[in-house]
């Protein structure tokens, strides 16, 4: 590009952009565009296009054909003036512009003004298929853009609702979807999309894949159960006592007449520390309980193995506990066992509690609990539920708060606080179960709903630790979870070290038993959330199943206006905006008004009688 051609009102490309020479000299250039601004630039910064003059820089569309020229020059080359001249049959500031358009969107030619290059035919027949590719592919996600954006999607929209899919399960965090639909780019609002436009149904509960809780149940092999001594127990009449739909019972009792008996399902016998089945559990932590399913930290072989009472005789860890006027309990025995089992429901436990032998057992257990009591344990009393779900139908029932289910809780407790103690005395390192006393402010003697959320909201985590520390939620000096190793970890390895013990085989160290506590807590939060998310999840689904349900609140808390309601019906909690001042622990009538799914809220108003 010579000097003389950039002259006053010659016609040049900027940035893109048509511009025209005001003023110039060898080394500056003052341009205006056609928005009219100015611009001082080098001389290198523009390409000549026309010599002119031009006088204005918005040009009309220019008619011609590039194809008819194209096929004359196939094989040649030429100019941008030639080139102009040939589609638009003059050389102007206007076709100047037109033809450098022409040789800038690059399908017929190439190169630069001063040699214009035309492709080849296969080279141009490429470039149009890549662009009917490209506009084929806009043309179809604009009309996805209008169905689902209308409530709808078509079988062939599979490809883009993955983008919202992903987003919905936490896999990502952008979507192209709701950004081109302006909507904020959330997890919540995916979902939302996804129910919207019917691709996902209410029963599509994403919260634990958000977790990254595993859905998955584990499907490898486990050994043969060892050929090794067991006591044979099964003249002692066992019972697992569970409710009516428990399908993995792991643990059972027995009275002999002057000992309790708590049998465990015997998993380490057939889980080795280290083993292949082992590192599964451990990095599952915890069985996952969903109101729809259930994700195991090991095979379902385990359970039909080893669960207590599913064959005629049970494999078990028994062990004899005995019990002092001052209702201080010691594990006097432990032994692998054989046991027949027998199952029984709470409900058909609670009608023979003063029938013996369940009389002595529930004894023992009021004398226990008192104990606790007396040692400052800490009683919270909120209702609870069973939540299931058949099919897509929500089902919630109340979960009454029988004796016999203390009866079975104190007698787990029993247990956990003797193996304690065995291990202390003979060092036997353990994950013990410890937690750190309430706030001082907490209403210990709490005796209302709202006292019992205050107490609940007090409450120190508990910790597993490889120290026995004293656990302030139970009353209990020391206390390790033991059985239930069929469905926590931490139980598991429990068993595991008094298996090596009982066989005088290496114990693992306290840094092994931290190493597993770690692994445990890395995970076993996120287990408890996805549980705690997904019962709020098929709670507003049954919700949504039952739009005209009514029951009561109680309100636990409040801040002004705004109310925290729970729902003892349900156990579930809601906020209500309230104007009308109204103590804690007051009873209303509620009716469900609506059900946000995605952002995990209902709706409730106040009945024409409140």
């Amino acid at each position: 590009m010579s000097q003389t051609q950039l002259h006053r009102d010659a016609l040049v490309m900027y940035k893109n952009r048509p511009a025209r020479i005001r003023e110039a000299d060898p080394k500056k250039l003052e341009i205006s565009l056609a928005d009219g601004e100015t611009v001082k630039v080098r001389p290198k910064d523009v390409l000549f296009l026309h010599p002119g003059p031009v006088q204005q820089l918005t040009f009309p569309a220019a008619p011609g054909d590039a194809a008819s020229a194209w096929e004359l020059l196939v094989g040649e080359t030429t100019t941008l003036p030639e080139l102009a001249d040939l589609v638009f049959g003059a050389f102007t500031p206007a076709t100047a512009w037109a033809t450098w358009l022409l040789l800038d969107d690059g399908l017929y030619f190439g190169g630069s003004p001063e040699q214009i290059i035309p492709y080849e035919p296969g080279q141009v027949a490429e470039k149009a298929a890549a662009r009917e590719a490209k506009a084929a592919a806009e043309r179809a996600w604009q009309q996805f853009l209008t169905r689902i954006s209308q409530g709808g999607y078509a079988a062939e929209d599979q490809p883009y609702l993955e983008d919202v899919l992903a987003l919905a399960l936490a896999r990502r965090e952008q979507s192209r979807v709701l950004r081109a639909l302006g909507r904020v780019e959330t997890p919540q609002n995916a979902h939302a999309l996804l129910l919207a436009c019917g691709y996902w149904t209410a029963a599509a509960n994403p919260h634990p894949e958000r977790l990254g809780v595993p859905l998955t149940v584990p499907g490898f092999l486990l050994p043969p159960l060892p050929d090794e001594p067991r006591r044979d127990l099964t003249h002692l009449a066992a019972w697992a006592i569970d409710d009516e739909d428990t399908h993995d019972p792991d643990d059972a009792l027995s009275w002999d007449g002057e000992r309790l008996w708590v049998h465990v399902a015997d998993a380490a016998a057939l889980i080795s520390p280290n083993s292949f089945a082992d590192i599964e559990a451990r990095g599952r932590a915890l069985n996952l309980y969903l109101p729809d399913q259930v994700i195991p930290i090991l095979p379902p072989e385990a359970t039909h193995r080893l669960a207590l009472g599913l064959a005629e005789l049970s494999p078990a860890l028994s062990f004899a506990l005995t019990f002092s006027p001052e209702a201080e309990v010691r594990l006097v025995e432990m032994v692998p066992s054989w046991i027949r089992v027998q199952r029984l429901s709470y409900a058909e436990v609670e009608n023979r509690l003063d029938q013996y032998p369940f009389q002595p057992i529930w004894e023992m257990a009021q004398n226990f609990w008192a104990r606790r009591r007396a040692n400052g344990s800490v009683e919270i009393e909120q209702p609870e539920v069973r939540i299931r779900v058949n099919g897509d139908q929500v089902t919630i029932r109340p979960l009454p708060p029988l004796s016999s289910r203390a009866l079975v809780r104190e007698a787990m407790l029993m247990a956990g606080e003797a193996i304690a103690q065995y291990a202390q005395e003979w060092q036997i390192p353990l994950p013990f179960a410890t937690q750190d006393p309430p706030d001082e402010d907490a209403p210990l003697a709490a005796a209302t709903p709202s006292a019992y959320f205050a107490l609940r909201r007090s409450m120190k985590r508990g910790q597993p630790k490889v120290a026995a520390a004293p656990h302030a939620g139970l009353g209990l000096p020391h206390y390790v979870q033991a059985t239930s190793p069929l469905r926590r970890y931490l139980d598991l390895v429990v068993h595991q070290q008094l298996r090596a013990h009982l066989l005088g085989q290496p114990l693992l160290s306290q840094a092994d038993i931290l190493l597993r506590i770690g692994s445990t807590e890395a995970v076993v939060g996120s287990v408890k959330q996805a549980e705690r998310l997904s019962n709020q999840h098929w709670t507003l689904v049954y919700l949504q199943q039952n739009p005209n349900w009514r029951g009561e609140g109680v309100i636990i808390d409040k801040f002004g206006t705004r109310h925290l309601i729970l729902l003892p019906e349900l156990a579930y909690e809601t906020e209500l905006y309230i104007r009308q001042e109204r103590p804690l622990d007051t009873a209303l009538s509620l009716t469900v008004t609506g059900v946000n799914l995605p952002e995990l809220t209902a709706q409730f108003r106040l009945t024409s009688a409140e």
